[in-house]
């Protein structure tokens, strides 16, 4: 890597003649492929954005100009030639640098993301920033495709267009999203509609036509129809800004020679890119969604490292479903840009029509759900607990102000590793426990998960099961689903020293602390909650009455607000020792689940250990 290890700011960068650029860019990739190996991480999309990283960085004079990366997934070689090259290895580990733009991390993240469809608007927020202060500096926002889907970047393009100001979006296009012009023509034209010449023409005839009032109007509308025949992106120029492209993103020498000229634009721009996901790394290229997001993997196969020893709760919620779906026709499903990670390939495959991936629009899939169900469906709505947070307005306003039976299947609850604090799944307990007429359970194994789906499938209400990532305890699942009693806890362990009170991901663990502290005559009650929302008070108030000391102890994977702040509310009146073991209210960083449940007291071993501090 005899170029890279010159490279430790963009101003080194800036150095190198274009002609050795593509050899750089290769180096980029190899060390992107072994970091990525050992690690994990986002590897297809990095892969795709390693010419247009290093072309932001040839061009503009970085961290003066502000280059806001929409997710930041595909931000590796980015991140590598703005100082963070020696700490690379580091990536998404405990400690190390993260997995997306970090606004802490580094002065080249100019604005931070894990979650998609944020850049236009915040990009359009730092140029009219700069706008209002009198300062000069470029902004650019880089988003892909796939992240065109959510709404958020139509608001983004519409206000960004509406102001006027200077602004370059970069859409990086690796799905052959309005990209069927390639080749040398296109090249060509796009050479020809960045010459200042031609802009200046353009701009002096849309003035003439304008002082024409009526006609004019009607003429420069035509004219801008003309326009777009020969040239892709009416929509983006109906919206307000100039369109270019599309580009390859692979070619540096004419990506540089364009973004030189579209630098001294001076209002609203979108410059189409196409680009490949994987890029240099042929197995990632013929499998792009397995890797786009991957655990650390054998670089000479492909194969992932680490494989599950059990089925996964995603597994079990998705062999469930088709099940149930078998039976019930009304059954559909529904997730946002997440068929993959929420399991639901296979569900699409036996029932297409009853299955829809309404891209990264959390919004739109929670109402579309809604309207489902008001239409006399059974709809599931599979969601990251992190995408969730973003439809929230419409799990109130759409699902449970009308009671509409709409079954949120919440994946990836409590702690989810090493993508970190934008993607931990720690609030959901809290956030949705406090709205009307939602039914909110977490199941203490994959056994219990396929009975809580069955039973919200069945209870005609609005219900939110939430499970955590990865492999479940390896219990038998019942062969029979069964109707779980509503509203009912579970008694695993009976004592009167203590009653232990432990939801979902926590439930296993509360009992082998149990156990161990019986051996030193700790005995406590044990219920498994079950639903959070209702809360089983009835349980909860005839287990304390048997206790010889009134002592209580929450235990869930999530801010202690959630399972802790429900049983709190129930003894407001009265004097109640209550330990409430959880989640701080704070992001939690990024690292392996182990570390980060060891870090905040979730293991078994830190859980005796608060709990024997409490009973002192």
């Amino acid at each position: 890597m005899a170029i890279l290890e010159k490279i430790n700011s963009p101003e080194d960068l800036k150095l190198i003649r274009k002609e050795i650029l593509p050899q750089l860019a290769q180096e980029i990739r190899e060390k992107i492929i072994e970091t990525v190996a050992k690690t994990g991480g986002h590897l297809a999309p990095s892969l795709g954005c390693v010419e247009l990283a290093i072309a932001l960085h040839y061009v503009f004079d970085t961290p003066g100009d502000k280059i806001v990366w929409d997710v930041g997934h595909q931000a590796y070689a980015h991140k590598i030639l703005t100082g963070r090259k020696e700490k690379f290895n580091t990536l998404r580990q405990l400690g190390g640098i993260g997995g997306f733009t970090r606004r802490e991390e580094s002065e080249y993240d100019p604005f931070g993301a894990g979650h998609s469809s944020t850049a236009i608007s915040a990009a359009t927020g730092l140029a009219i920033a700069r706008d209002l202060q009198g300062e000069d500096y470029r902004v650019v926002a880089i988003i892909g495709d796939g992240s065109l889907t959510g709404g958020m970047a139509y608001e983004g393009l519409n206000n960004a267009g509406h102001l006027g100001t200077n602004l370059l979006v970069i859409l990086n296009d690796n799905e052959m999203f309005i990209s069927h012009r390639v080749g040398a023509i296109a090249a060509h034209l796009t050479r020809i509609l960045t010459l200042g010449l031609l802009k200046k023409l353009e701009t002096k005839v849309e003035r003439f036509f304008r002082r024409l009032h009526f006609a004019g109007l009607f003429f420069l509308r035509v004219a801008k129809r003309f326009k777009v025949l020969f040239f892709p992106g009416m929509l983006f120029e109906e919206l307000g800004f100039t369109y270019l492209g599309p580009v390859d993103g692979h070619n540096l020498n004419l990506l540089i020679e364009v973004l030189e000229r579209v630098k001294h634009f001076k209002r609203p721009t979108l410059l189409h890119i196409l680009t490949k996901k994987g890029k240099g790394y042929p197995i990632a290229e013929n499998e792009p969604t397995k890797f786009h997001g991957i655990e650390p993997f054998d670089i000479e196969t492909g194969k992932v490292q680490n494989q599950a020893r059990r089925p996964t709760y995603t597994q079990i919620f998705a062999l469930v479903l088709r099940r149930l779906a078998r039976e019930d026709k009304r059954i559909c499903a529904i997730t946002a840009a997440m068929s993959a990670g929420t399991g639901l390939i296979s569900f699409a495959e036996e029932f297409p029509e009853r299955f829809f991936d309404v891209g990264i629009a959390e919004q739109h899939a929670v109402t579309f759900a809604a309207g489902l169900s008001a239409g006399g469906m059974r709809p599931v709505c599979a969601v990251y607990s992190t995408f969730l947070q973003r439809a929230f307005d419409q799990t109130i306003h759409d699902v449970a102000l009308q009671r509409l039976p709409v079954v949120f299947a919440i994946d990836r609850a409590g702690i989810v590793g090493e993508d970190g604090p934008t993607h931990q799944g720690t609030f959901d307990l809290t956030y949705l426990r406090m709205i009307p007429n939602l039914v909110v359970m977490a199941p203490a194994d994959e056994n219990e998960l396929q009975h809580m789906l069955y039973t919200a499938l069945n209870l005609g209400k609005p219900v939110a099961i939430r499970y955590p990532r990865g492999e479940g305890e390896g219990v038998n699942l019942d062969s029979d689903l069964k109707r779980l009693p509503f509203a009912k806890g579970e008694i695993l362990t009976s004592g009167k020293d203590l009653l232990i009170i432990a939801i979902g991901s926590m439930v296993h663990p509360a009992l082998e602390a149990v156990k161990q502290l019986e051996k030193e005559n700790i005995y406590s009650t044990l219920i498994n909650i079950r639903f959070l929302k209702p809360l089983d008070e009835v349980l909860i108030r005839e287990k304390v009455k048997e206790l010889s000391r009134p002592r209580i102890v929450t235990i869930e994977e999530n801010v202690i607000s959630g399972l802790g702040g429900a049983v709190r509310e129930i003894f407001t009146k009265e004097k109640m020792e209550i330990l409430s073991i959880g989640l701080p209210n704070q992001f939690i960083e990024q690292g392996k689940i182990e570390q980060l449940r060891d870090k905040y007291g979730l293991t078994v071993e830190k859980i005796i250990k608060k709990i024997k501090d409490f009973v002192g």
